[in-house]
């Protein structure tokens, strides 16, 4: 029996893996969610888009995927934000987490299975720390319950590194109440100011990394298919997560484990202090989401990627000619679409090998996202066919027969589903480009879609006439106005500039 073709790179053995989950066609996921102490910058949209995708790509594969994301709503940055607004923790967690939501649903991520919070999972941590401390792998210190990295033989083997190099370039909080540097709290004793909790050590509440062992146990079992996240997180906290389940189950935690590159932007690691600092909701006042989206897409998910200007306008450039080619097959097929696929004669103009190229797009679409899920590669695909039809509707009125109305009808169904697992697309095409750009000079914003559809009636009418003059005029008036007129076989149509 020959493996599936989905490979999956595994930081753990640090290659790419034929992917088989523990139950046939089943997957258990886990990704570590946001801490919600303030606005999620565009660090947290690239996560958070690349595991939206992945769920999406096995599912569409025919996985039933059992997906779970945290929120972290107690942790040492919330209460210190807490402190300086004086307020609750509470309210700053929630208000965050509400704001978390709100742009996800903008950015088009579908929501996991079961979102747990940090604070509803705690009855979990402490049966947790319970266990370790019975089988010698933890210890209690001044009301704080530690995780002994001493006594976990493997403690590294998802950084590849010995714990003498991570103590070398860690920086490692000085403790006197912890045995070894190393060291993590699993339960962290009160202290005044802070939330707290029962438990059999005294009031207190959890250290970071127990919450993600807790609730991915608790929804998920002791041991997931995938374990994901920011590349940043690999160590301490994913090293820790592993540390602590697999000495409390004996078991395998996760088998895959899967990272995202970090984004930089300007080629500066992003900073408050920099003043390059973009949360999601700053990013998208000048952007659509579907160009975040695509921008994060036309990198592979491994690999580190800048944010800059002149990228986001290469990306707004190439999402448009997606919407174009969208916009050019509705001009000839209509909006409706009844039926044309697979098996079509090869229509007027168009030789068998470009045929190929465009009906077969799907099929180069999976081979692509199999490998790695290498949406890159991906979205070149559908570049490709997109560039030949393009050709061939170029060269004359060549789709109108049956079989290039079967051509476009395929293609654009193929378009659709393919932006499905992508999340793109979604949009009519005509209005994309009616709504894109905004006014930026007086009296642009009474410059309405019906008026700019009179004036191109005035122009049509005027070339009618052969009023050249006037008709330049008009055209050079919407120009300047931000209007782009394009002549085509079915009629003049105008997008707004952006």
């Amino acid at each position: 029996m020959q493996p599936p073709a989905l490979s999956l790179y595994n930081t753990l053995t640090r290659t790419k893996e034929s992917f088989t989950p523990l139950v046939e066609g089943e997957v258990r996921m886990y990704v570590c969610g946001p801490t919600v102490y303030d606005l999620s910058h565009l660090g947290h949209a690239r996560k958070e888009v690349v595991f939206d995708v992945m769920v999406r790509y096995l599912r569409f594969r025919g996985f039933r995927v059992h997906y779970i994301r945290n929120i972290t709503d107690v942790d040492d940055k919330i209460i210190v934000r807490a402190q300086e607004a004086g307020v609750s923790w509470e309210q700053i967690a929630r208000e965050f987490e509400q704001a978390f939501h709100d742009d996800m649903e903008v950015l088009g991520v579908m929501k996991p299975d079961h979102e747990p919070r940090a604070t509803e999972t705690i009855p979990e941590m402490l049966e947790i720390i319970q266990e370790l401390l019975d089988k010698g792998f933890a210890y209690v210190s001044e009301g704080s319950v530690y995780f002994s990295v001493e006594a976990m033989a493997d403690y590294g083997k998802l950084t590849h590194r010995k714990t003498e190099e991570m103590m070398a370039g860690a920086r490692v909080e000085v403790d006197e109440s912890k045995r070894n540097p190393l060291d993590f709290a699993l339960w962290k004793g009160t202290k005044p100011g802070e939330p707290s909790w029962p438990s059999p050590w005294g009031e207190g509440r959890p250290g970071w990394h127990i919450e993600c062992s807790a609730m991915s146990r608790k929804f998920l079992g002791e041991t997931l298919d995938i374990h994901g996240g920011g590349v940043d997180l690999v160590f301490p906290h994913h090293e820790n997560e592993i540390a602590q389940s697999e000495a409390a189950t004996g078991k395998p935690f996760a088998r895959w484990w899967i990272h995202n590159g970090l984004l930089t932007v300007e080629k500066e690691k992003m900073a408050k202090s920099l003043g390059n600092f973009i949360t999601i909701r700053d990013a998208l006042e000048d952007l659509h989401p579907e160009t975040l989206r695509m921008f994060f897409l036309s990198h592979h998910y491994r690999s580190p990627v800048d944010f800059s200007k002149e990228t986001v306008s290469t990306t707004k450039k190439n999402l448009d000619y997606f919407y174009n080619t969208l916009l050019r097959i509705e001009e000839v097929c209509g909006e409706v679409d009844d039926g044309g696929g697979a098996g079509q004669p090869v229509p007027k103009g168009m030789n068998p090998e470009d045929l190929q190229t465009v009906s077969n797009v799907m099929d180069r679409f999976r081979q692509e996202m199999d490998d790695d899920l290498n949406t890159a590669g991906a979205l070149g695909e559908l570049f490709r066919a997109a560039t030949v039809l393009n050709r061939w509707l170029d060269e004359g009125d060549l789709a109108s027969s049956e079989e290039g109305q079967g051509v476009l009808k395929a293609f654009r169904r193929s378009l659709k589903e393919i932006g499905g697992v992508l999340g793109l697309f979604h949009e009519d095409p005509l209005p994309w480009f009616r709504k894109i750009g905004k006014p930026d000079q007086p009296g642009d914003a009474e410059l309405t879609d019906d008026r700019i559809d009179e004036m191109v009636v005035q122009r049509e009418t005027a070339r009618k006439e052969k009023n050249w003059a006037e008709a330049d005029r008009i055209r050079d008036e919407l120009g300047g106005l931000g209007i782009v007129l394009e002549d085509t076989p079915h009629g003049t149509r105008w997008k707004r500039n952006p």
